[in-house]
């Protein structure tokens, strides 16, 4: 029964919840009235599935704008997210996800950022129109595999997201989640039943007077921090 409710509510709430994103964007050139109905969504979400998120490490948060990185098991791991972070942020997410009814043109209400990973001049375009937004105040949130695990092992990290570190200049804040594929796995729509889930926020990782060639380093680092902080839940 949780499960058929979770599923009425997720579907329901996003088309009047979207609705509710685009008339309000109509009056906010920021976007920040559609993250937050966003966030709404996801707490709305959460509850009725009956999944409590504990969250870790929030003093870690102390001056922002930030780079968010995160693992990435599920799509729960978004709603986590959107729902317990203190701070007005944005995603940056696949190209595809803003072609979504509804879900899609809430997040282009909320001026997230696309990433075209299929179209490298595209993509480059929008690390720097992220990197300028980034060095203006603007926080945002990204995972930097690229794509759900399966198995909850790390995948290999995609470049571009660190280049767009370094360009910025802004610390990375390393964030690892864990619980969400066991409630709720890659190729699932709706949670599985209640549960928990723990988000870790470890110390900042400094992208200051890093060049280019530190990219690999910066990498490695924030690597060796999210798995820390996957098995200290």
């Amino acid at each position: 029964m949780r499960r058929i409710l979770s599923f009425v509510n997720l579907t329901v709430s996003a088309i009047y919840l979207s609705f509710a994103a685009l008339i309000g964007s109509l009056f906010d050139t920021k976007g920040e009235w559609a993250h937050k109905i966003g966030r709404l969504w996801s707490v709305m979400h959460l509850k009725v599935s009956g999944i409590k998120v504990l969250i870790d490490g929030l003093d870690n948060i102390k001056k922002p704008p930030y780079i968010f990185m995160c693992n990435h098991q599920s799509a729960l791991d978004i709603f986590s997210l959107q729902a317990s972070l203190p701070l007005y942020f944005k995603w940056i997410a696949k190209r595809q996800l803003f072609f979504l009814p509804f879900v899609g043109w809430a997040m282009k209400a909320a001026q997230y950022i696309s990433l075209d990973r299929e179209n490298p001049r595209e993509a480059l375009k929008a690390i720097e129109d992220a990197a300028s937004k980034i060095r203006e105040g603007m926080s945002i949130v990204i995972f930097p595999e690229g794509t759900r695990s399966r198995n909850g092992t790390l995948l290999p990290f995609k470049k571009g997201v660190f280049s767009l570190a370094l360009r910025a200049g802004v610390p990375i804040l390393p964030v690892g989640i864990y619980g969400t594929s066991r409630l709720q796995p890659k190729d699932c729509f709706i949670p599985r039943g209640k549960g928990v889930i723990y988000i870790n926020i470890g110390e900042a990782i400094s992208t200051e007077d890093r060049g280019r060639a530190a990219k690999a380093e910066v990498m490695n680092e924030v690597r060796v921090e999210i798995e820390k902080l996957i098995e200290a839940r």
